[in-house]
């Protein structure tokens, strides 16, 4: 076979573009692009964390702090912001995790739930709402399935899954089996996300699992190439380790849910580490869509087809790789309206080494990565989970924050240059999808380094401005407040649905002032397989 000049230098680019050696998660090595001139205003937001003084004491568990030896205790969990007694105050549920020698009998760690007291402080209500469940969990998603108006819970797990319905009376029922929603307790399942594919007023529901983990079965650190990180042992995967999948239920509107995977579409994708699961309209056709956020494998576009099936084309789309055709280790995701065209965007979070995306919606669903030219390409030594758009200052742009955190704690010791805790990145909002890095003056609560993973965003103290959730491995999780002195405006709606999904779950609604447009859409799961205020906030 002959190759000409132009073959050669395509052959020599993707050659370029390609880490030196085999790693477990996709990387590129890429370098901080350059920064564009700072606009010189000050950033009116601090960001504190406050939540010992809050009273969210859980520690979160997630294997050994020190060193990982296998995946499943690496990438930690998700955690939600929910109104779930209906006073109009948001409260904090945190999913836990476990490690693999096990806890005496009583002493095993469990999710927690945090009533919101209404004065800057929580309580401990866990045991008596009946959500203390030990596990290895991960992700959280929350919506009213049942249409009752009180918002229920649905917690995944590597084992068997849990859907939680709200009684309206401060407790919380197991209703996992009547529903018909466990899953399997061989898989690993991490995203999931109700959603009202069918649109017949019922939340249905889509879960993902990670991979299929089992650890007689998995190679030790540094016995393979999938398990090694520039050279250091670290524990395996995910390349070398089985593929997960996905499931997709779908509501009766008895209490109990269909699998309807198969004839869905759902199982005939293959090949996939999926993490996060999105539910929103991204090619503005009125009926919802899927986007997952997969690891070292291309992310998914999940197009419904408007008959009860889905089409997968993330490759088509430009939403399966990066801007130059390559696989990423995406973490979390988040939709906004980047440029105020009144589409809906995404960002998605990566490994280290890379950037994370700003996929821009030029509309009927064929998006662009404008990383670059965004300005988010200047940090790629964080690896990237939680992430947010959200006006953080009120100005009517959208701002981004970004927890960051390495997942091998063994790099603390080896000194090359990465660390496990890391700090957290806001970038502000400049308009025409445009952003500058401001982390260093957005507060000690971004300044504070955590190796973090899941963040939920809310106004949990009601003074008009937009709070930050965050998991932090080994540790207590951050509240972090928003001071904000702009002084700008601010409206905070709840939708609520008649004939659709009481959550009003996938719905979009447009705010128009001063000459501009916000656009915003109600989501059960987004950032790192973690729950946002469903109250939509506009600037």
């Amino acid at each position: 076979m002959k190759h000409g000049p132009a073959a050669i230098a395509c052959i020599l680019l993707l050659w370029a573009m390609t880490p030196a050696a085999p790693q477990g998660v996709a990387t590129r090595n890429a370098a901080p692009a350059a920064r564009s001139a700072a606009s010189g205003q000050p950033f009116p937001v601090s960001l504190v964390d406050v939540a010992e003084r809050a009273g969210l004491a859980m520690v979160f568990v997630c294997g050994n702090e020190e060193a990982k030896r296998y995946i499943v205790e690496a990438n930690g969990s998700g955690v939600a912001l929910v109104d779930f007694d209906n006073d109009g105050w948001l409260d904090v549920f945190l999913v836990n995790g476990s490690r693999l020698e096990g806890f005496d009998a009583g002493s095993a760690p469990t999710n927690r739930l945090y009533r919101n007291q209404r004065d800057g402080t929580f309580v401990d209500v866990t045991r008596g709402a009946g959500l203390a469940r030990s596990g290895w969990g991960n992700g959280v998603s929350a919506g009213d399935y049942d249409n009752d108006s009180f918002t229920d819970l649905f917690v995944t797990y590597w084992g068997k899954n849990v859907l939680y319905r709200n009684r309206g009376d401060g407790t919380f029922e197991d209703v996992t089996d009547r529903a018909g929603v466990s899953g399997s307790v061989e898989q690993w399942s991490s995203g999931s996300t109700f959603i009202d594919y069918d649109r017949d007023g019922k939340l249905d529901l889509f879960v993902a699992s990670y991979l299929r983990f089992d650890r007689a079965k998995t190679p030790l650190p540094g016995s393979g190439p999938n398990c090694d990180w520039k050279g250091v042992p670290v524990f395996c995967g995910p390349r070398g380790l089985p593929f997960g999948g996905a499931a997709l239920y779908r509501n009766r509107g008895d209490g109990t849910f269909e699998d309807v995977s198969e004839r869905a579409g759902i199982r005939a994708v293959s090949g996939y580490y999926p993490f996060t699961a999105l539910a929103v309209d991204l090619n503005e056709d009125g009926w919802t869509d899927l986007y997952v956020a997969c690891d070292s494998s291309p992310s998914l576009f999940l197009r419904n087809n408007r008959d009860g099936t889905f089409s997968e084309i993330g490759i088509e789309t430009g939403l399966a790789y990066n801007e130059h055709g390559i696989e990423q280790a995406g973490m979390g995701v988040a939709a906004g309206d980047l440029d105020g065209d009144g589409r809906l965007d995404l960002v998605k979070t990566n490994f280290s080494g890379d950037y994370p995306n700003a996929f821009r919606n030029l509309g009927r669903g064929i998006f662009e990565d404008i990383v670059l030219r965004a300005g988010l390409a200047v940090n790629p030594q964080f690896v990237g989970w939680g992430v947010g758009l959200v006006d953080l200052d009120n100005d009517g742009r959208l701002d981004l924050f970004q927890a960051n955190g390495h997942v091998y704690p063994e790099l603390e010791r080896q000194r090359r240059g990465e660390s496990y805790r890391q700090p957290r990145l806001v970038y502000r909002g400049l308009g025409g999808g445009r952003f500058e890095d401001v982390s260093a003056a957005a507060g000690p609560g971004v300044a504070a380094r955590m190796s973090s993973r899941g963040a939920a965003f809310g106004d949990f103290d009601n003074d008009g401005d937009v709070d930050v959730l965050v998991m932090n491995m080994g540790t207590r999780p951050s509240l972090l407040r928003n001071d904000n002195t702009s002084g700008n405006h601010w409206i905070e709606v709840k939708l609520e649905g008649t004939k659709s999904n009481r959550s009003a779950i996938g719905a979009v609604a447009t705010v128009e002032a001063a000459g501009s447009r916000q656009t915003a859409a109600v989501a059960s799961q987004s950032s790192y397989i973690s729950q946002n205020d469903l109250r939509l906030h506009f600037g």
